[in-house]
């Protein structure tokens, strides 16, 4: 593999969009590639996390990077100790996130560390229930302990309180103190999200390997429907809207959501009907905590929650009573994928002889009680605890503001979160000594340059991947999670060398074909703009675009496996969908007609 066609790029060699030069320096240097450890990373795989970050980063978000890869290393490399594979590396390229799965290669060492993972995921196996529960308590905690923080405006003097108490201790000071916290509280949270999730997708991969062995023909979305029909919290943001409908068309107060215009404007039409104080008292009863969810992921800093912008809700509220006006049903198919999951079950461990077919029950068994969680951990970690984080993010950049440091409150995520803590302190000093802070003319001129940087970086889109193809992609997380698979890179290598025809092979993550036309997607506000049987085309979905399905005939997605959340819902809503294309928003463009396979996990282009 020495030919340059046998790789992607390196990493050094991504080329800088026109205007952002320098952008490097806008991120902590353990982000970036450097000089030193340029033969080691050119040796290595690096695919881009557009899952989680679909556009490029400002400064102060790549905090999200940090947080994340580190308690994916801490659990999948040192607690529960993953036979194959260590953690994931990080590195910023253009302001795109990506990442490199680190495998175990050395036979005796996989061996020494299966007998580990034994014995520490045998211990959550049998304890599954407590444990989550356990999860579950320690989430909760730490987001009502986050939501406690305050950051107050500094006040011209110290109240009388801290002197008549004998405090000997500023308010000033608890703007530094609660800043550390919060930013340790994230960074613990992203320790709690995979203290489990490596478990649930192992659980599932040891069933995929019990049913590929004694079914070689098998279809992998065949053993994916095996465990659907999810119940739980995941869905309950969506269930949540579908009965807001429900309970519109009940009270004949469908017109007005459905009609449209500002949030303000749709609550106050329906506030003049018969029968508004009851559907306005459950919309508000449903908002908390149901609508502290992002239209996103919520990794980035102007990405937006349902309570922070109740047009988002509103909009698929009247999808939903659309359909219902129309004599659609609206919920769920969770019986009829019971119904489907049963016959394939059945269908398949008939196949099997008596010792077989028990050490399938006890696999199969295993992977649905796990299987909630991998659904679940994400109203925890992406939403609850990152809205509350931004919230007060936003607090404390309006302090800046107030006090005159930044000229406005976006100002403040073109600093690092280093570079945060050195302005922090500059603003307390300055406060205390009564003198102006330095940091107002020191960051005036190099916010402004990196201003331009962002924007020349958010036009374009992230490549696929960098250096050099693995022999073999081992890690649960790359497999499961983002469909980056031994056969999906030398796709994408294929594609790179320019060998496509156009087609794009991805993975069948939901069964079903269709034709359609094009609505390619790179923002949430998009949303918006889907028409009835187009073909939602995205880097990736989230699990909160849930009621776009209702209108959308497929989804194409670059990135994602069949255990990523995009692959759950579309399975979850019988919505045919084909992930880890590597290219579909390079490649296809909004009113292109397209077919898509789920079943092989093609999307063919049509001519019109």
């Amino acid at each position: 593999m020495n030919a340059i066609t046998d790789r992607f790029a390196y990493l050094h060699e991504a080329k800088t969009p026109v205007g952002a030069e320098g952008w490097e320096r806008m991120y902590p240097y353990f982000l970036t590639t450097q000089p030193e450890g340029r033969e080691s990373e050119d040796a290595r795989f690096w695919f881009a996390d557009s899952m989680h970050w679909s556009r490029a980063v400002h400064p102060f978000d790549s905090i999200g990077a940090e947080a994340v890869y580190y308690g994916c290393g801490i659990n999948g490399a040192r607690s529960i100790v993953l036979p194959a594979a260590l953690g994931l590396d990080v590195r910023m390229v253009n302001g795109f996130v990506y990442i490199c799965p680190q495998a175990v290669t050395d036979p005796a060492e996989v061996e020494r560390r299966l007998a580990l993972f034994q014995e520490r995921a045998g211990h959550y196996y049998k304890n599954w229930d407590s444990l989550y529960d356990n999860w579950k308590k320690k989430m909760t905690d730490v987001v009502q302990r986050m939501n406690s923080l305050q950051f107050a405006p500094l006040p011209e003097l110290e109240p009388i309180e801290v002197v008549l108490e004998g405090r000997g201790r500023s308010v000033s000071w608890d703007l530094v103190e609660n800043y550390h916290q919060l930013v340790d509280d994230f960074f613990l949270v992203w320790q709690y999200h995979f203290e489990m999730l490596g478990l649930g997708y192992g659980a599932y991969l040891v069933f995929f390997g019990l049913c590929k062995k004694a079914f070689p023909e098998i279809q992998d979305q065949t053993i994916a429907r095996m465990v659907a029909g999810v119940e739980g919290m995941a869905f309950r943001p969506d269930d949540e809207l579908r009965k807001l409908a429900k309970l519109a068309v009940e009270l004949k107060l469908g017109a007005p959501i459905v009609d449209g215009g500002s949030a303000a404007d749709i609550l106050d039409n329906v506030s003049k009907l018969p029968g508004a104080e009851r559907w306005l008292a459950a919309f508000e009863e449903a908002r908390y905590p149901w609508f502290n969810y992002f239209a996103e992921y919520g990794f980035l800093h102007d990405q937006e929650t349902w309570n922070g912008n109740l047009s988002i809700p509103l909009l698929a509220i009247g999808r939903y009573i659309q359909r219902l006006n129309k004599g659609e049903v609206i919920d769920r198919p969770v019986e009829q994928l019971h119904e489907d999951r049963d016959e394939i079950v059945a269908e398949y461990r008939a196949l099997l002889a008596p010792d077989e077919a028990l050490a399938f029950d006890e696999a199969l068994a295993l992977s649905r009680n796990v299987f909630p969680y991998i659904e679940e951990h994400n109203i925890y970690v992406e939403h609850w605890s990152h809205a509350v984080f931004w919230e007060k993010i936003r607090d404390l950049a309006n302090v800046f503001t107030q006090a005159g440091f930044f000229r406005e409150a976006g100002d403040f995520y073109y600093l690092n979160r280093f570079e945060i803590d050195q302005a922090l302190f500059d603003l307390v000093e300055s406060w205390a000594i009564g003198v102006p802070a330095r940091g107002v003319r020191h960051w005036q001129h190099e916010i402004a340059s990196r201003r331009k940087i962002m924007a020349a970086l958010r036009s374009e889109t992230a490549a696929p991947a960098y250096g050099t193809p693995p022999d073999e992609v081992t890690d649960p997380f790359a497999i499961m999670n983002y469909g980056v698979t031994t056969e999906r890179v030398q796709e994408w290598l294929n594609q790179a060398r320019g060998g496509g025809t156009g087609r794009l092979q991805g993975i069948g993550a939901s069964p079903g074909v269709v034709e359609g036309v094009v609505r390619v997607i790179r923002h949430e506000d998009e949303i918006s703009h889907l028409q009835a049987g187009e073909i939602l085309v995205a880097a990736i979905t989230a699990p909160s675009w849930a009621s776009a399905f209702s209108v959308v005939a497929g989804v194409v997605t670059d990135i994602g496996g069949l255990m990523s959340h995009a692959a759950i819902v579309c399975r979850e809503y019988g919505m045919p969908a084909v992930v880890s294309t590597g290219f579909a928003t390079a490649q296809l463009k909004t009113g292109q007609r397209v077919r898509i396979d789920g079943y092989k996990g093609t999307v063919e282009p049509l001519s019109v």
